[in-house]
């Protein structure tokens, strides 16, 4: 066996077909990364004429030493014992001869699967055998991390779509389905945008996301070149909105009224017909300022307000919300709850498999403080994959401990 450097198309068509597969590992994501500084090359493990894996590696300097990231993990069988051992001495051979320290992989090894809940659904048998092999080939494991600390989340959750539209919605926790109602109610749509309003996206995510707007369009670009992404937003229709409001306002002031005039005539139960009266009039004072807003943002904003955004790919049968953003300011209409809703739907009538929600903290943490962004995804019914964390392989142990000890002159010269 030996490694080969893989050509776009080669590489393109492996990991099309490898399951588990990534979207990270695939040319279109290494196109993107590129554009943010990083080197790319695709390997592959060759038998013969036979690719019996691949894998993309990312390469970018730190204090002038050149360090490797695959993301995800490479593209093989981990349960194959002679194949991992391999592939690692060859990796390791080929890596050092092109000058790179070591190279940190994330694969994509489960340990557990949990439900909503956080009970173990499934457990990996092999998985104590796997995480052994790879210490043993000089894999350095780098911690089970509960939060955002690796190179991509240690647990990720996703939604199952293979089941009827009904069911998927029934499945869904009965406070995120209120919103979701109650976000159509509002006048809230769902678009399909396009990558001249991805500063949509941008405006929505640029205080709490890494990366800029051109990583982003960089990423439509490149994925859409095979009709593998999709941008969405949401916006609040404020015509919608004020008449609604006006509608409900109507009606609750006609209903106290109508109990006004019962209790004055005594025509009824006079403590059901208060109490009655009572709860109907704080819908009144809710109405009444739900209207004013509603005529308010009408005035300003005649076109509608953008209240959130979601950038996904598609790749093989399951689809990957990869970055998403909502105004804090509009929360409360749930157009976060109801763009994802839109999209299961949408993407189980295609076909889809699997809609990946994006990286959990450890769900089964006391005291986590991730915990409503964890509740917020598990509440349409996701399941939660744990992997096995990040690893690194030296690949030049000289080289690699001068680059370990760079990071402590560069502290003292900063001091």
């Amino acid at each position: 066996m030996h490694i080969k450097l893989l050509t776009n198309a080669e590489f393109l068509e492996f990991s099309k077909l490898f399951k588990p597969s990534s979207i990270y590992q695939t040319p279109y994501y290494a196109f993107a990364m590129h554009e943010e500084n990083y080197s790319s090359m695709f390997v592959g493990l060759m038998d013969g004429n036979v690719l019996r894996g691949a894998s993309l590696i990312l390469v970018y300097k730190v204090n002038g030493f050149k360090y490797a990231l695959a993301p995800r993990g490479f593209l093989i069988d981990y349960n194959d014992d002679e194949l991992v051992s391999t592939f690692t001495k060859l990796i390791k051979k080929f890596l050092s001869k092109n000058d790179i320290v070591a190279v940190k992989i994330n694969p994509m090894i489960i340990k557990n699967i949990y439900n909503s809940n956080g009970d173990i659904i499934s457990s990996n048998n092999l998985y104590d055998v796997t995480f052994e092999r790879l210490k043993k080939l000089g894999y350095f494991h780098l911690g089970y991390n509960n939060y955002f600390e690796a190179l991509k989340p240690r647990f990720e959750s996703y939604i199952n779509l293979d089941l009827d539209y009904i069911k998927l919605f029934a499945n869904i926790n009965k406070s995120c389905r209120n919103k979701i109602r109650k976000a159509v109610r509002d006048g809230i749509k769902v678009y399909h945008g396009s990558f001249d309003e991805l500063n949509i996206l941008y405006d929505l995510t640029k205080d709490k996301y890494p990366r800029g707007l051109e990583y982003f369009k960089n990423l439509y670009k490149f994925f859409d070149r095979d009709n593998l992404i999709d941008f969405y937003y949401s916006k609040l229709d404020t015509t919608d909105y004020l008449q609604y409001s006006q509608a409900k306002y109507n009606e609750y002031y006609k209903k106290s009224h109508e109990l006004s005039k019962k209790l004055i005539s005594k025509n009824g139960n006079t403590d059901r017909l208060i109490s009655e009266k009572l709860n109907t009039d704080k819908f009144v004072t809710k109405y009444r300022n739900q209207l004013a807003e509603a005529t308010e943002y009408l005035r300003k904003y005649p076109n509608g307000i953008i209240t959130s955004a979601i950038l996904v790919i598609k790749w093989q049968d399951e689809v990957y919300m990869i970055i998403d953003g909502h105004d804090e300011k509009y929360k409360k209409f749930g157009s976060k709850q109801l763009i994802i809703w839109k999209l299961m739907g949408r993407y189980a009538k295609l076909g889809f498999k699997k809609f990946h929600l994006g990286g959990v903290s450890n769900i089964n943490k006391p005291n986590n403080k991730y915990h409503g962004l964890n509740e917020f995804k598990l509440s349409f019914h996701a399941n939660v994959i744990e992997y096995a964390g990040d690893f690194e392989l030296i690949t030049n142990s000289p080289k690699y401990f001068l680059y370990k000890n760079s990071f402590g002159i560069t502290g003292i010269f900063k001091k």
